[in-house]
């Protein structure tokens, strides 16, 4: 699968300059103020160019205020979905209520990030069990789903698009399955706001028509998903109102016949269906093995704080691996604490050197651990950690061997209530449309989460039958003194452990509040490339130091850094403290 990265960071590539062409010929990227004269305003069309203004208070590159509120709150990366969930806690819903509704009407508003045919975990604070529980919603390769079928099929390659780079979907059995233990409403309230959305229609946004636009090619190759996604073959576009009725269809038949509505009557027929006619390996089989399971988070301790994540097979580890090296490392490579700081160079290498080590252990470790044992403790320890600082050089930037390269896309949304519920919630279809293929007559994208599968002999993350992928989905949870405090995660492919780890340390290691700590410049590091890309503010910073230390570094905007969303606790007033990436559309909103 090592080519397969190569065709993933080449495809996005390519895809993100498709998507710079789509917003020119709608105006520009921000070029207009450049050459328009008086009178040739276009509004709404990104002509406009001009410095940025100051906030009045606090730190200056804040993109917003947190939003406060002491009875619930929502945040995800799409205000109609964040309205959905907050609809949802005014009609008497609980967080768990609210995250589903938040979750449906992503589905209708992003999709090309997520739906419901893809996969979703959650780490959430029960208040009335004073505990946090985590939910595994993950999905499973086909029962006919062997590597020698691969190989044969597709070379040394997973496929990235098509029926056969599907695993079977397990967020709505996730849904139902949190609805029935900690909901308050059922599947017939929590998906009004949703099947209102997809029958009425909403406008696109500047984001999600440029994502949309990048992935025309995909959405062509099957008539299902073109008639529905493409505008007589163009995607739909910034400020075009799209509709999808059949995705509501399918919403109203779980309302009916909740979760064997889709694992065991009409839907799954139909998934069924189109993948024997696409030439796939789907049996009505394989939905009914399809089980969302409580499972324990793993944890670890940062200056004081717990940090809690998901178990394998998701990438969860890797986010604790680097925390206690950035932990650990500093005072064992002899570095003076005036030099971990956002500002220094130092810092910087510190933890891209880290990531590198966690996602090399990534690579080498994870896997579905019903069928090999990963290694958790050791790699979340303490010593381990200590012993890994060894392999840093503070200046010198290490070498990699080649490694596959997940893909991007998901959508995370955090909710919380009056009662004290707090739930941390991700889901995707895994890359920009999934499989690109679309069930027909229920409006929504099979995922494309068997493209993460190795078809390495020596992985552990090598397909086999019923076996769970390498998930890139983690959603995150900071305790502190046995009490909820920060509810959030970092949407995008493998930027997800390295952009949590970045955030986490804003806020619990230099102070930042839960919006600054998402707004400040991020990196993105490429594992198999090695290539290093920094927020153009950061670049400008410290690029040429981590090019002296031997760093392939270069100047980004936020396109990969990923998408994040938070609800912190306050510790003294117990308030609630939203924040919204201003790299996504997104919002907190509260009561």
């Amino acid at each position: 699968m090592g080519v397969n990265g190569y065709r993933a960071r080449h495809r996005r590539a390519g895809l993100m300059a498709a998507g710079m062409l789509a917003l020119t010929a709608l105006g520009g990227v921000g070029m207009g103020g450049a050459n328009a004269q008086a009178g040739d305003a276009d509004p709404g069309h990104d002509t406009f160019d001009a410095y940025r203004g100051d906030r009045s208070t606090g730190w200056l590159g804040q993109t917003r205020s947190e939003v406060l509120a002491r009875n619930g709150m929502v945040a995800t990366s799409q205000p109609l979905a964040a309205e959905a969930g907050l609809e949802v806690l005014h009609a008497g819903g609980n967080a768990f209520d609210a995250a589903v509704a938040t979750a449906a009407a992503i589905n209708v508003v992003e999709p090309e990030a997520t739906g419901m045919g893809g996969d979703m975990f959650m780490i959430a604070w029960v208040a009335k069990e004073h505990r946090l529980v985590a939910l595994d919603a993950s999905g499973r390769a086909p029962l006919a789903a062997t590597a020698a079928h691969y190989r044969k099929a597709f070379g040394k390659d997973m496929p990235e698009e098509g029926i056969q780079s599907a695993v079977v979907p397990g967020a709505v059995d996730g849904w139902a399955t949190l609805l029935d233990r900690y909901g308050k409403l059922g599947f017939r309230e929590v998906l009004n706001p949703a099947i209102r959305l997809a029958d009425q229609g909403f406008p696109v946004s500047q984001r999600i028509g440029t994502e949309w636009a990048m992935s025309t090619d995909t959405l062509s190759k099957d008539s299902d998903t073109a008639a529905i996604y493409l505008n007589h073959g163009k995607a739909w576009g910034w400020g075009d109102i799209f509709r999808n009725p059949d995705l509501a269809k399918a919403f109203r038949l779980l309302q009916q016949g909740g979760r064997d509505a889709f694992y065991k009557g009409p839907i799954a027929q139909a998934i069924v269906a189109k993948s024997k006619a696409s030439g796939g390996l789907f049996s009505m089989a394989d939905f009914a093995g399809i089980h969302a399971r409580w499972v324990e988070p793993i944890s670890t301790t940062f200056h004081g704080y717990t940090i809690h994540e998901m178990p394998p097979s998701t990438q969860g580890f890797a986010v604790l691996e680097m925390m206690n090296m950035i932990e650990q490392c500093p005072a064992r490579l002899g570095l003076a604490p005036d030099r971990i700081n956002p500002k220094s160079a130092d810092f910087w290498h510190l933890m891209v050197e880290a990531k590198k080590i966690a996602y090399a252990d990534l690579r080498k470790y994870n896997g579905d651990p019903d069928f090999a044992p990963v290694p958790v403790a050791r790699l979340i320890s303490k010593d381990y950690a200590a012993q890994q600082c060894a392999k840093i050089d503070m200046k010198k930037a290490a070498a990699l061997d080649p490694s596959e390269e997940p893909l991007g896309g998901t959508a995370y949304m955090t909710t919380a209530d009056a009662e004290g519920n707090v739930v941390s919630f991700i889901y995707s279809i895994y890359n920009f449309f999934g499989s690109g293929v679309t069930v027909p007559g229920y409006g929504f994208l099979l995922n494309d989460r068997a493209a993460a599968f190795s078809l390495r002999p020596d992985s552990p993350n090598v397909i086999a039958p019923g076996k769970r992928p390498f998930y890139t989905l983690v959603p995150g949870f900071v305790t502190k003194d046995g009490k909820p405090f920060l509810s959030f995660g970092v949407m995008y492919g493998d930027q997800q452990a390295q952009g949590q780890a970045q955030v986490l340390v804003n806020m619990l290691a230099f102070g930042a509040n839960p919006q600054a700590a998402g707004d400040a410049a991020r990196f993105a590091h490429a594992q198999r490339t090695n290539r290093l890309q920094l927020e153009s503010g950061l670049f400008d910073a410290v690029g040429a130091d981590l090019k002296a230390r031997g760093h392939d570094v270069h100047s980004a905007n936020g396109f990969d850094m990923g998408g994040y969303q938070a609800i912190m606790i306050d510790p003294v007033t117990g308030a609630y403290r939203g924040a919204s990436d201003p790299r996504k559309d997104g919002q907190a909103i509260g009561y």
